[in-house]
């Protein structure tokens, strides 16, 4: 359920609850005051009987000694004091009443009793709550239209943070939410987040900077060893150093490659090329056994697609080396369609990899191997120039699974 729903909802209980507490008191405070004006009536009658029964010694109108329905308590009366009792009792017409009694003077007296019938109040009482119910219900049906509305403008200003939020985790770094109307908790959360956002890409382009200003300036020096390497003898010696140079090489270029990525100065270019053909050889150029498979419904196998086929090799090359390197053999890669499946049979992704994705310099858990961690990162950046999907799984019996959709 949504915030709104639950404002509301929360609202409307409120509604019900301050009508039930509202009625309740009135039903009490008027069943009260009917009882207490009926008790008066009561004693008021009793005294005018009272006085007429000692003057002239009858009975007025609704007085009665020891009448037959008069509560036990009155009829236990020892002295000429006026008492009251409550009858709940219902008789035909007559409903609960009110009972005064006193006992008359002299010796041998007897009860003198009025009884004053509440009937017509408390019918009154019931149209009076049968009232209050429907009055609330109504005002219940046309305050929560009113609640669903004021929640709604809540809920649509915490949503567009919220959707700020989720536009500069994915990496739009120029995302905003800007001003909002109103100086409550929903502004300062969205002030709060505009604050993170620029904090956060500040770091993130000074980092990129420093990457970018890194890999320039090792890229002489890099070519420098490289050709020292070159007028070395040959042995082992010169074997080791060049392996060694052609890994700083490598990272070199990979981190030239991110800085471009990141910089959004990469420019995909376009062609018509067989994607069987394409990841075949993609795979062939990273000298590793890997078993690839093309297969597909009718001519689908085959189909043609129009993407970048540098960069498309690039992808498909880094997820091979990355399965050989961190994984375990055998490495197999599945073409069916527009997706490519890379599995293999190891411990598979690290589960912070799987839920916040390829990090830079970092390869997950110890048993991954070793790495500088960029292959994956490399990957996911040129899979978003080319509007392709990429998607890290580990399967149920075992091994990582990247898979490469291409749109």
């Amino acid at each position: 359920m949504s915030l709104r729903w639950k404002i509301a909802a929360l609202a409307a209980a409120t509604a019900c609850l301050v009508a039930a507490a509202v009625g309740a008191l009135v039903h009490v405070w008027t069943a009260r005051d009917i009882r207490g004006r009926a008790e008066a009536q009561a004693l008021n009658a009793l005294y005018a009987a009272m006085e007429v029964h000692r003057r002239t010694g009858t009975l007025t109108n609704g007085a009665d000694l020891d009448p037959a329905g008069l509560p036990a308590s009155l009829r236990r009366l020892t002295d000429t004091s006026r008492h009251t009792a409550y009858d709940g009792r219902v008789d035909g017409n007559l409903g609960p009443s009110v009972w005064a009694a006193a006992r008359t003077e002299g010796p041998g007296g007897r009860v003198l009793a009025v009884q004053v019938n509440m009937g017509p109040e408390l019918h009154d009482l019931q149209r009076l709550d049968v009232t209050m119910t429907v009055a609330s219900l109504a005002a219940l049906v046309a305050a929560t239209p009113v609640a669903v509305y004021g929640a709604g403008l809540l809920a649509r200003r915490l949503r567009r943070v919220s959707e700020t939020a989720v536009r500069i985790s994915a990496g739009d770094l120029d995302a905003r939410t800007g001003p909002t109307k109103g100086r409550d908790e929903v502004a300062d959360i969205a002030a709060t987040v505009d604050l993170m956002a620029d904090s956060l890409s500040r770091r993130l382009r000074t980092e990129r900077q420093f990457t970018a200003d890194v890999a320039h300036e090792l890229r002489t020096p890099v070519g420098g060893l490289l050709a020292a390497v070159d007028l070395l003898p040959p042995g082992e010696t010169e074997d080791l150093l060049r392996a060694r140079v052609r890994d700083l090489r490598g990272l070199v270029e990979d981190l030239l490659e991110i800085s471009r990525l990141d910089a959004g100065a990469e420019r995909p270019v376009r062609a018509h090329v067989p994607l069987g053909a394409v990841v075949a050889e993609a795979v062939a150029r990273t000298g590793l056994g890997t078993r690839v498979t093309v297969s597909g419904p009718g001519p689908e196998a085959v189909e043609t697609v129009e993407t970048d086929p540098r960069r498309l090799e690039r992808i498909v090359g880094n997820l091979v080396i990355n399965a050989h390197r961190h994984g375990a053999a055998p490495v197999e890669v599945t073409v069916e369609g527009r997706t490519v499946v890379v599995r293999d049979h190891g411990p598979g992704f690290p589960r912070d990899i799987l839920l916040g994705g390829p990090r830079r310099f970092h390869t997950g858990a110890a048993e991954r191997g070793s790495g500088h961690g960029l292959g994956l990162t490399i990957a996911l950046g040129q899979a978003r120039l080319l509007d392709a999907e990429l998607r890290l799984d580990n399967a149920p019996d075992g091994g990582a699974v990247a898979t490469l959709r291409l749109p």
